[in-house]
This record gives C-alpha cells, structure tokens and sequence, in this order.
C-alpha cells in the first residue's frame, strides 16, 4: 500500500459556535482518489476548507508531506503544491478564459505551459473558448475552468468540492474521464454526493456524519455494500 502524502488526525473545526469537525481523522494516499462521502452538512466541505486553510482547525494535526500545516496561510498552504477547487468554482466571469487561466498561473515558465497544453487538450471546449468571457460558459466549461486553473501550477494534492453539482451526465462523464487523467500525477481528495461519479474514480472512501468518520474503506467494497450506502448515503449504486 503506498504511503499517505496527507494524515487528518483529531481535527475540530468550528464555524462561530457550531462544532463541524468533531475529532475527524483520515489519510490521503499517493497514486490514489479519496473520496469523502457522506449526506448534506456532515462536514465535507469543512474538512476540505481546514486542510487548505480557509478554515482554522481548532484542535489536531493536517501533516503534508511530513509538515504540518494546521497554522499556515492559504497562500502557504498553495505553494506547498495543494490545488483547491471550491464548490462554487471560484471563476472570474468578466475575465476570458484566457485571463483565468493566466492568474492563476503562479508562474509562466515553459513546465506550466506544458501543463496548460496538456489541460487544454483534457478540455478542448477551453481552447474553443480561449478569448470569451468566462460568465458565458455553460456550468460544465465552468467547471472544466476551475479545474483547469488549479492544475496549471503544479500540484501535488488537490482538493476538490463537489464538482458534479447541477450538471448534466455527459458533462460528469467528461469529469470523471478528466479527474482519473489528473490522478496520474496529482492525488486527488474529492467531495462528491453524485455516487456514480465518485464510485467512477475513488480507490478509498471516507463515510462522515456529524463532523466525524464513521466508515472507511477502499471503494470496490462500498460499491457492493447497499445497505451502508442507504444508511449513511440515502443512496445506491447507479448503474
């Protein structure tokens, strides 16, 4: 099994006096997706806004690569090479897609150049869109575009919150082929409620309820697991 290139242990996050993470503790391996699972306010999104600084943790330990980075800055945390794609994209919609992507660029030396020909090809609707606004895209080129923007730098952990809420199934089809390309070189924690996409691309699962986990594993056996998925997920699988 390959080693963790991130533990979460006994983490406590509060947001103005609501205790959301409650102690929570996991691993992110190399070579791998993670997928964080679990019903509407058990502490998904929490769990990735403390790891990447946004949210302070209150009690425990976020160890990167052997560092820990509970007291760091966003900005510190970023250039430490964690990629963060939040639920709500983060886009900058009175920007072309071009301008986006050139922000976001935290340099613009020839390997980021690579990797934005190798994210364009990825998401060829970018490259058709280069000079548009981004607001005019649909929410699947939205998407692509937050996705975009956060492995144009070079990134060894990436961090991604829900990022098939609202789109259409040929739309998520193209996620899933995307984020099992990205986990090639980068590992990939996501949060995702669309279990079809998460149990297209998870190796590992982490069940949370009330701010704490209570089931993990790696994928294959939750996929066979209905009952587990009805209790804590009010799901199924999707065939």
């Amino acid at each position: 099994m390959s080693e963790a290139i991130l533990a979460v242990s006994g983490v406590h996050t509060f947001i103005g006096q609501h205790h959301i993470l409650q102690g929570i503790s996991f691993e992110a391996r190399a070579d791998a997706v993670t997928v964080l699972l679990g019903r509407n306010g058990a502490g998904k999104s929490t769990t990735l806004k403390t790891t990447i600084g946004l949210l302070p943790a209150a009690r425990g330990k976020i160890v990167y690569r052997g560092k820990e980075i509970q007291d760091c800055k966003p900005y510190e945390i970023a250039r430490e090479g964690i990629g963060f794609i939040p639920e709500h994209m983060g886009i900058f919609a009175g920007l072309t897609v071009e301008e986006n992507m050139r922000v976001a660029m935290l340099s613009e030396d020839a390997d980021t150049h690579r990797r934005l020909e190798r994210t364009l090809d990825m998401f060829a609707d970018l490259r058709k869109f280069w000079r548009a606004k981004a607001g005019i895209l649909s929410g699947g080129q939205k998407q692509m575009l937050s996705i975009a923007r956060a492995i144009v730098n070079k990134t060894s952990l990436l961090l991604i919150d829900e990022p098939s809420k609202g789109l259409a199934p040929i739309i998520v089809d193209v996620l899933i082929d995307a984020i099992n390309q990205i986990k090639e070189r980068s590992v990939v924690i996501l949060v995702e409620q669309n279990f079809y996409m998460a149990s297209s691309v998870g190796d590992y699962f982490f069940i949370l309820d009330d701010g704490m986990v209570v089931h993990s594993g790696e994928m294959p056996a939750l996929i066979q697991d209905e009952a587990l998925q009805s209790r804590y997920l009010g799901i199924s699988k999707i065939s």
